[in-house]
C-alpha cells in the first residue's frame, strides 16, 4: 500500500489529467484486487460525465457515460454525500458482475466536482484500510489535477482582406443553444459535424457535448462556463472534440448566457468553429508557462489576474480557478509584500519595464520581480533568486577579499620597501597580512647559531617568545623544522599539530592558536629565520591560500635580511654618538645639572647633537649645546671633532667670542657641507655673571628664583662655517639659584610646531615645574628633565630631529668664601701675600694647608715681581678646593723649564707642580692670572711632602718673611 503511493508520489507534476486518472485507477483496483474502476467529472446542470475507465469493457461502462448526480448511482450518492460509499450488487438498473461499488468524491477546493469508484469482487466492502488508501489516490489526484496544464488550442493569426474573407468561406461555425434549466441542446447542422454527432445519435440533451469533449479538456471547459454564467460575462473557450473517425480535434467557441427578471439563468447561446491551423509552437508555449520554474501571472487593466502559471499557484497559495479574475492586491500574498503595488501602478503609469526584488513575508525567500506592461494589461514575472543572489553575494565577497588581499599585498610590498629596522618588518606584516588571511598571530625568528631569536611577535603572551628562545635545533619543533628543510609547513588543527609533535601536545592550549603556517624566511640562497602565522579557530588553507603566503614570505625575507643590516649598522652608529656624548657629568660646586639626549625617531640616522659641561678655573664653568646638521656617521663624528675642540679651547681660558672664533675657523675648514649652530655659557660663580655667545643656536632659557622664565637674546651670529668674526658676547648677571637651560631645536621646533610656539611650551613647563616644588638636587633636576620630555616630545619620540638639553642650577660662591688683597709692586709683596694667607686659612679653619699654601703665593707673587708688572693682586676662594690665585699687568705666560743640577733659577714652577693639585694661568681683561688648586685635607689627612724638597712645614715663618732671594 505504501508502496504504490510512494509510486504515485514520483509522478511530476503537469501530466495530463487524462493520464492522472488512468494512475490513479490503475493503482485504486490493483490494491483492492478489484475488477474495475471509472471516473466522473460533474458537468453542467447535474450530468456527471465519465472521463476515464480501467478494466470495464465498453458494454458496461456505456449507460454511464453520463450519470444524474441526483440519481442513486455510486458516482452521484459519493457527491450528494460528499464522503465515500458502498452500493451493494446487483443493485437497481444494474447488471454488473462483483459484490458491490466503492466511491469516493472528488473535490477542487470545497467544490465537488467528481468521482472515483471502484467495482469489488467477492470480497465485499474494502476494510478500513483500504478506504484510507482510496482516500490517498483521491487526495493524490486532486492535487495532480490541479497541476495539469489546460487546453490549449492553436495560435491565432491575424486575418485581413481577401485572405480573411477566403477564411470565412471555408471554415464552417455551427450554433447551440443550450437550455440550462432543461439541460436541453439544440445543434445545428454544422454543431453536429463539428462535434463529431450523427443526427441519429443526437438525443438533444446537454450530455451528447460532453461526450464528445476530450476528458482533459471537460473540467477547465466546464469551470470556464460556470464562470461566465456567474459573473455575468461572454463564456470563450478552446477545447478538443472527438471526431467521426475518433481523433481529437481543436474547437473554440464563445456563447452569452440570458437571464429572467430575478437573475436566474435561462439559457446559454453561442457557436463553434474548428482551428483548422497547426498550432504546436502555441501548444509548446503554453505548456512551458504552464510548468516553467518561474512563476508568471498576467492581469488585465482593472489589475486583475487573468493567467497563473503553476509557481504563481503555488507561491500566492490558490489555485487557477480560485485566482481567475480576482484583484491582485486581494491576494493575502501580494498584499503582505511591502510597496509591491506602489511599484506595479508606477511601472504601469511609465508604461516602461521595472524590476526589483521582494522578500516573500511566509517563507522569507528573496525574489526577483520583472513588470512588463502591455496593451491588455501588466505581465508579471518573478522567480526566487534566494540561492542566486546567495552565490552572488559569496562570489562578491571572495572577490573583494581576493582585491582586499591584492590591496593588502600591494601595500604590504610598499611598507617592506620602506620598512628600515626588523621591527619595521614585523609590523608591517602584522598589520597587512593578519587582517586578509583572518590570522590572529605572529611570531619571527632568526637563526643564531644553534638558537632561534626573537625579532617580533604579535598575538601571543608575553613569556612564549622567550619560550621558543629556548629551545634549540636538537628538540623536534615546527619552527626548526622549518627552517633546517626549507619547506612550509601548515597544521590545520591541533589535532593535525599533535600528530606529527606529540611532545608538544600542549602547545594550541598554552597559546590559544588551533592552525598554523610555519614559512622558513630564505634569502640571498639560505634559509635564516621563521615566520609563522597563527589563526584562533582550525582553518585548512586553500592551495591559493598556501602559495600566496609562500610568497609573501620571500618579500619578507628580502625586507628582513636588508633590516638586519641596518639594524646592525645603527646599532654601532648610536654605540658611536653615546661614546661621543658626557658618560656622566661633572659634580661642581658652581652648578647641579641634568641632561638628555634623544635620537630622532625609528629610521632616522645618528645626529650631530650634543652637549658638554667642562669645569675651569676659578670655580668657572662652561655650559656648552651644538647641532651639526643632518644624520649619519659624518654628523656623528663631526659632533665628536668640535665636542673635543670645545673642550681644548676650554682648557686655554680663552673667552666665550674667541671660542667661536677658532671653532668658525674649525668648521669652515670641513667643507661647504658642514652646517653647525653653537651656544657656549661661560659662569663665573664669583661674580654670578653669565657670559654667552651663540651662533645660529637658540636663546637658552634662564629660569628666576621666582619662577618667571626669560629668553635672553644675545645678537645671533650665523652658524658656525658661514660666519665672519669677531662674535658678540652678552653678559648676564644671574640671581642665586636660577635655572639655566641650554637646548638643540629639535627639542622646540617639528613639523608640525614652529619654533617659536615650542619655546613658548618650554617656558610654561619650566614655570609649572618651578612653582610646583624645589628644582635644586641632581635627583629633582632629573625629573624635570622627564618632564620636559614628555611635555615637548610625548609618546614615543618619532622627531625627524634629535634633541639634547642641558638643565643646570647654577649656584655662586658665598662672599665669605673670598678673600682678595692687593699687593705692593715689590719685593715685600711676597711677605704680605704670606701674612693674609695664614690669615684667611685660619679664618677658614684650614691651617694645615697654610704652609704649602704660603710656598705657593711666595712663588707666584715672586714671579710676577721678577718677571711682570702690576698691578698685582691676591684671591683665595674657598669652594670644593682651595683656589689660589695671582692677578697681574702681563700677558706673558709661565712655562715650565726642566732645570739641570747646575742651574740657579728655573725650579719655581715645578714646585708649583709638585704642591697643588693642578694650576694653571689665564689671560684677564688688565692681563693675566695665575692660579693653583689645592684639595682639603680630611681630619687625618697630612699634606703630602713632595720627594727630594725641604721639610717646608718646619720652616720657621720668620726665614719666609725675606725677599724673594732669601726665600729661594
Amino acid at each position: 500500500m505504501n508502496a504504490r503511493l510512494a509510486l504515485l508520489s514520483t509522478v511530476a507534476p503537469g501530466v495530463t489529467e487524462s493520464e492522472v486518472f488512468r494512475l490513479a485507477l490503475q493503482h485504486a483496483v490493483g490494491e483492492l484486487g478489484a475488477l474495475g474502476g471509472t471516473m466522473h467529472l460533474r458537468g453542467p446542470m447535474s450530468a456527471l460525465r465519465l472521463v476515464s475507465a480501467v478494466g470495464l469493457p465498453p458494454a458496461l461502462t456505456r449507460s454511464w457515460e453520463i450519470v444524474d448526480q441526483e440519481g442513486p448511482l455510486a458516482p452521484a450518492r459519493a457527491l450528494q454525500q460528499s464522503s465515500g460509499v458502498w452500493v451493494p450488487l446487483p443493485a437497481p438498473g444494474l447488471t454488473w458482475p462483483g459484490t458491490g461499488l466503492a466511491a469516493l468524491p472528488l473535490f477542487n477546493g470545497k467544490r465537488g466536482i467528481g468521482a472515483l469508484t471502484v467495482l469489488v469482487d467477492e470480497r465485499g466492502e474494502p476494510a478500513p484500510e483500504h478506504w484510507d488508501f482510496l482516500r490517498a489516490v483521491v487526495a493524490w489526484t486532486e492535487d495532480r489535477m490541479a497541476q495539469a496544464p489546460p487546453p490549449s488550442g492553436p495560435a491565432q493569426t491575424e486575418l485581413s482582406g481577401e485572405r480573411l474573407r477566403q477564411a470565412l468561406k471555408e471554415v464552417r461555425v455551427g450554433s447551440w443553444d443550450w437550455g440550462i434549466r432543461s439541460g436541453d441542446l439544440i445543434w445545428d447542422e454544422a454543431a453536429l459535424e463539428l462535434y463529431g454527432t450523427r443526427p441519429a445519435d443526437f438525443t438533444g440533451r446537454v450530455e451528447d457535448w460532453m461526450r464528445c469533449v476530450h476528458p482533459d479538456d471537460l473540467a477547465p471547459t466546464l469551470a470556464l462556463v460556470d464562470r461566465a454564467i456567474r459573473d455575468h460575462t461572454v463564456f470563450e473557450a478552446e477545447y478538443r472534440v472527438r471526431r467521426l473517425d475518433g481523433t481529437y480535434g481543436w474547437t473554440q467557441a464563445r456563447a452569452r448566457a440570458t437571464y429572467d427578471e430575478q437573475g436566474e439563468p435561462l439559457r446559454m447561446v453561442g457557436v463553434g468553429w474548428e482551428s483548422n491551423e497547426s498550432r504546436s509552437a502555441r501548444d509548446a508555449l503554453s505548456r512551458a508557462l504552464r510548468h516553467m520554474s518561474d512563476g508568471f501571472l498576467a492581469v488585465d487593466d482593472g489589475w486583475r489576474i487573468t493567467f497563473t502559471n503553476l509557481e504563481a499557484e503555488r507561491t500566492l497559495g490558490f489555485s487557477e480557478e480560485e485566482l481567475f479574475g480576482r484583484l491582485l492586491w486581494e491576494v493575502p500574498a501580494a498584499r503582505q509584500v511591502s510597496g509591491l503595488e506602489s511599484r506595479c501602478r508606477t511601472a504601469a503609469a511609465e508604461g516602461k519595464s521595472a524590476s526589483f526584488d521582494i522578500r516573500l513575508p511566509d517563507t522569507g525567500r528573496l525574489c526577483h520581480l520583472r513588470l512588463v506592461p502591455g496593451p491588455d494589461g501588466l505581465t508579471i514575472y518573478f522567480t526566487d533568486v534566494t540561492e542566486k543572489r546567495r552565490l552572488a553575494e559569496e562570489r562578491q565577497a571572495g572577490e573583494r577579499a581576493a582585491a582586499e588581499r591584492a590591496a593588502r599585498i600591494a601595500e604590504l610590498t610598499t611598507e617592506l620597501a620602506k620598512a628600515t629596522t626588523s621591527q619595521d618588518v614585523v609590523d608591517a606584516v602584522a598589520r597587512r597580512v593578519l587582517p586578509p588571511f583572518a590570522a590572529t598571530g605572529l611570531v619571527v625568528q632568526v637563526r643564531e647559531g644553534d638558537r632561534l631569536h626573537n625579532v617580533g611577535s604579535v598575538g601571543y603572551p608575553d613569556d612564549f617568545p622567550h619560550l621558543l628562545e629556548r629551545r634549540d635545533r636538537l628538540s623536534p619543533n615546527p619552527l626548526w623544522d622549518a627552517v633546517l628543510s626549507g619547506t612550509p609547513l601548515f597544521f590545520s588543527s591541533p589535532q593535525e599539530f599533535a600528530a606529527r609533535y606529540p611532545a608538544r601536545a600542549d602547545l594550541p592550549d598554552h597559546v590559544g592558536k588551533q592552525s598554523w603556517a610555519f614559512l622558513p624566511l630564505t634569502a640571498s640562497g639560505h634559509t635564516f629565520g621563521i615566520c609563522a602565522v597563527s589563526f584562533d579557530r582550525p582553518r585548512r588553507l586553500t592551495d591559493e591560500e598556501r602559495t600566496l603566503l609562500t610568497t609573501i614570505s620571500a618579500l619578507v625575507a628580502q625586507a628582513l635580511e636588508r633590516a638586519r643590516l641596518y639594524d646592525a649598522e645603527h646599532t654601532r652608529s648610536r654605540e658611536l654618538q653615546r661614546s661621543l656624548l658626557p658618560q656622566r657629568l661633572p659634580d661642581l660646586p658652581a652648578c647641579t645639572a641634568a641632561a638628555r639626549y634623544l635620537p630622532a625617531g625609528q629610521g632616522a640616522d645618528v645626529g650631530g647633537d650634543w652637549y658638554d659641561i667642562i669645569p675651569l678655573s676659578g670655580g668657572q664653568v662652561a655650559l656648552v649645546v651644538g647641532d651639526v646638521m643632518g644624520h649619519g656617521l659624518p654628523e656623528a663624528a663631526t659632533m665628536g671633532r668640535l665636542r673635543t675642540a670645545v673642550h681644548t679651547l676650554a682648557d686655554l681660558e680663552l673667552p666665550p667670542d674667541e671660542i667661536m672664533g677658532h671653532l668658525n675657523d674649525l668648521v669652515g675648514g670641513m667643507g661647504e657641507a658642514s652646517y653647525v649652530t653653537c651656544l657656549y655659557a661661560l659662569y663665573d660663580p664669583t661674580t654670578r655673571v653669565c657670559s654667552i655667545a651663540r651662533a645660529g643656536h637658540p636663546p637658552p632659557a634662564l629660569v628666576h628664583p621666582d619662577g618667571t622664565v626669560h629668553f635672553p637674546e644675545p645678537d645671533a651670529d650665523p652658524p658656525l662655517g658661514a660666519a665672519e668674526p669677531p662674535f658678540e658676547t652678552a653678559e648676564l648677571e644671574v640671581p642665586e639659584g636660577s635655572l639655566l637651560v641650554l637646548y638643540t631645536d629639535g627639542l622646540v621646533e617639528s613639523a608640525k610646531q614652529e619654533i617659536d610656539e615650542g619655546m613658548a611650551k618650554l617656558a610654561q613647563l619650566l614655570s609649572t615645574a618651578h612653582k610646583g616644588g624645589a628644582v635644586g638636587t641632581a635627583a629633582e633636576l632629573e625629573r624635570l628633565c622627564d618632564t620636559l620630555t614628555a611635555g615637548l616630545l610625548p609618546t614615543e619620540h618619532q622627531a625627524a630631529d634629535d634633541a639634547a638639553f642641558l638643565v643646570a642650577r647654577l649656584h655662586s660662591l658665598p662672599a665669605d668664601r673670598m678673600a682678595s688683597w692687593p699687593l705692593p709692586d715689590d719685593p715685600k709683596a711676597a711677605g704680605q701675600a704670606r701674612r693674609h694667607v695664614r690669615e684667611q686659612l685660619a679664618a677658614w679653619d684650614l691651617d694645615d694647608l697654610t704652609p704649602t699654601t704660603e710656598l705657593l703665593v711666595s712663588e707666584l707673587v715672586g714671579n710676577v715681581v721678577r718677571h711682570a708688572r702690576g698691578p698685582i693682586r691676591l684671591r683665595l676662594l674657598y669652594s670644593a678646593e682651595l683656589i689660589c690665585e695671582v692677578f697681574d699687568g702681563s700677558q706673558t705666560m709661565p712655562r715650565i723649564r726642566r732645570a739641570t743640577e747646575t742651574d740657579e733659577g728655573g725650579r719655581g714652577l715645578q714646585l708649583i707642580t709638585a704642591l697643588s693639585a693642578r694650576w694653571g694661568a689665564r689671560y684677564t681683561l688688565t692681563g693675566k692670572c695665575i692660579w693653583t688648586e689645592q684639595s682639603p685635607p680630611g681630619p687625618d689627612d697630612r699634606p703630602e711632602q713632595p720627594a727630594g724638597m725641604p721639610d717646608l712645614m718646619f720652616l720657621d715663618t720668620a726665614e719666609l718673611d725675606g725677599d724673594r732671594d732669601a726665600l729661594l
